[in-house]
């Protein structure tokens, strides 16, 4: 090794950011031993002695003792394998870190209390085993009685959150905020509702047929794009189509009974949490985002409304 490659014991200080104090500490103690001594016997240190120091301080900030550390560093191994142990050191780090710049995260934009960060903290911690319990205990309860049918098998698994088992931050966030969501009564029974309004709405025979809020979604995005007031005459073929969709779909005559029926479909199915649960699915599975179908629901139910008789006292 040339003469440049060795460092003080100050400049060793002043790469790795530790005290002189510290170093000499490390040293006495043969956990960082010092490459050798210069001709006037002082210190100094080569690159595998920067290593050490630098996988001993990763070590001691993830809680490791001074005598577990000394075992780690005694092993005679060449540098790529101390840089090898450094590195995992980081990465099991860097995933604790995430995890709680997640909770954290989460917690401040909910404004969450003491007992909500807690809870926050105890989801991050699931198991994949636990968290699997957690979504097939949700989606038990939105298609009971309809899961064991072909086509809600699919459903059911296209709804399914699989958190890799290195997640980024954001997909961390959205497991934290969908696992909340899956956990909340009201949410839950507005989703039974639909899967049950959806079950209704396809028993009649035939190939699979599009449900009311995915009619709406197609037909009235052209209007939404273009700013179309939905109580104006210009949004009349708008209603047309959707509404005659809708009655091809269900079998049954166009009509002030079938028009009732789809508002009855979409006032539950207006819902932000809806297109909320899908999105943070999205972010936790990898899957690009969809678009949301509230607006086009929203601009639909208003546009039927206008055009709807009030009822008779």
């Amino acid at each position: 090794m040339s003469e440049e490659t060795r460092h003080t014991i100050g400049e060793l200080a002043r790469r790795t950011g530790r005290s002189v104090k510290t170093i000499r500490y490390y040293a006495d103690s043969g956990i960082v031993p010092p490459t050798d001594r210069s001709p006037a016997g002082y210190r100094r240190y080569g690159p595998t002695a920067v290593a050490r120091l630098e996988l001993v301080r990763t070590l001691r900030e993830l809680g490791l003792d001074l005598a577990a550390i000394r075992r780690v560093v005694d092993q005679e191994v060449p540098l790529p394998e101390v840089a090898a142990a450094h590195a995992e050191a980081l990465a099991v780090q860097i995933r604790v870190l995430r995890l709680r710049q997640a909770v954290l995260t989460v917690a401040a934009r909910h404004g969450s209390g003491p007992a909500e960060v807690d809870e926050l903290h105890r989801l991050a911690q699931l198991t994949s085993h636990e968290r699997g319990q957690l979504i097939a205990d949700f989606l038990g309860s939105v298609f009971a009685g309809l899961g064991d049918q072909p086509a809600y098998r699919g459903v059911v698994v296209s709804m399914t959150p699989e958190l890799p088992d290195d997640p980024d931050t954001a997909q961390v966030e959205a497991w934290l905020e969908l696992a909340e969501l899956c956990r909340e009564p009201e949410f839950r029974a507005r989703m039974r509702r639909l899967a049950r309004q959806h079950a209704a709405d396809h028993d009649v025979p035939g190939l699979p047929r599009p449900d009311a809020v995915a009619v709406v979604r197609d037909a009235v995005a052209p209007a939404l794009t273009a700013g179309l007031d939905p109580t104006s005459p210009d949004a009349d073929p708008v209603i047309a189509a959707v509404t005659g969709r809708y009655a091809s779909v269900r079998c049954h005559s166009d009509d002030a009974d079938l028009r009732q029926r789809l508002l009855d479909r979409l006032v539950p199915a207006n819902d932000p949490r809806r297109d909320r649960y899908l999105d943070l699915l999205a972010v936790v599975n990898g899957w690009s985002t969809g678009e949301a179908t509230t607006p086009a629901v929203d601009w639909f139910i208003r546009a039927l409304r206008a055009r709807t008789p009030e009822p008779a006292r």
